[in-house]
């Protein structure tokens, strides 16, 4: 498996409040609320006021504990959730759903089981208008690209989830999306292949210029990855902390920026 360094980029500069220079904008988020509606009719606030901007090829993390509205800003990123106030704009345009250069990757891979790994991808140029034998040759060349030439032909069954998780990132890929939204990808793998993973998408990460969103619950999965760390708060969901992530790639996890940050993190968490 390819572990190439990936070069440092800086991220546009931001502090704790949460928002980034309006030039440097491609996802803005501003004043971004959520309330979900009851059977009873009662409102439950899940985000509150939550500002934020993201450069283009940027790659940001959220985290923070569970049911801090995590993925519900991913998915209002996504188009997948309505705002409830505020607005979310991609490359200046108001998010109103999905469609708008955004690919998402959840933690569950969601591939059809009847297909083959190059039909599951190929699929996802089902709207595209190519002509069937142009389709495969694009799913095998993102095939290829996150390392699984050697299994196109198989079906999700005769995968392991890693390998399961790495088409389901080629198909999220077969339409070139300029933004990949990831939820957990990588929670239900074991250790190793989260950390091989996590390498395969820093390397895809460069070669694509994508810019990321990605969701976890890992300290270390996040400062592994990111240019930035956002730390959401609880009740209602809000950015508590933004961290800039300024060590040089590949990161290594004995390194002592690397556990400083680490221990930064975890003292914003616990209290």
């Amino acid at each position: 498996m390819s572990q190439s360094p990936v070069m440092e980029r800086r991220s546009p500069d931001t502090g704790v409040g949460g928002r980034g220079p309006a030039e440097a904008a491609f996802i803005r988020i501003d004043g971004a609320r959520k309330v979900f509606t009851q059977r009873s009719g009662g409102a439950v606030p899940v985000l509150d006021n939550v500002d934020l901007a993201i450069a283009e090829n940027e790659f940001v993390s959220f985290i923070g504990r569970s049911g801090c509205g995590k993925t519900t800003l991913l998915n209002m990123i996504a188009g997948l959730e309505d705002v409830s106030a505020g607005r979310i704009a991609i490359a200046g345009k108001v998010v109103t759903g999905p469609g708008q250069g955004q690919g998402v990757v959840f933690q569950q891979h969601a591939l059809f089981p009847w297909l083959t790994a190059v039909d599951n991808v190929a699929f996802g140029f089902r709207k595209s208008g190519l002509a069937k034998a142009e389709r495969c040759r694009r799913a095998l060349e993102l095939l290829s690209l996150v390392g699984l030439d050697a299994a196109a032909g198989r079906y999700p069954r005769e995968m392991s989830g890693g390998m399961q998780q790495r088409v389901s990132i080629a198909r999220a890929l077969a339409l070139d999306p300029q933004i990949l939204l990831m939820d957990e990808p990588f929670g239900a793998l074991d250790e190793l292949t989260r950390i091989e993973l996590q390498q395969e998408l820093l390397r895809i990460w460069e070669a694509r210029r994508k810019t990321i969103v990605f969701v976890t619950h890992s300290i270390s999965e996040a400062l592994t990855l990111s240019d930035r760390i956002v730390l959401l708060a609880s009740n209602p969901g809000r950015i508590k902390r933004i961290f800039p992530v300024d060590l040089p790639r590949p990161r290594l996890r004995t390194d002592p920026g690397f556990n400083a940050l680490y221990q930064a993190i975890w003292n914003e968490l616990s209290t």
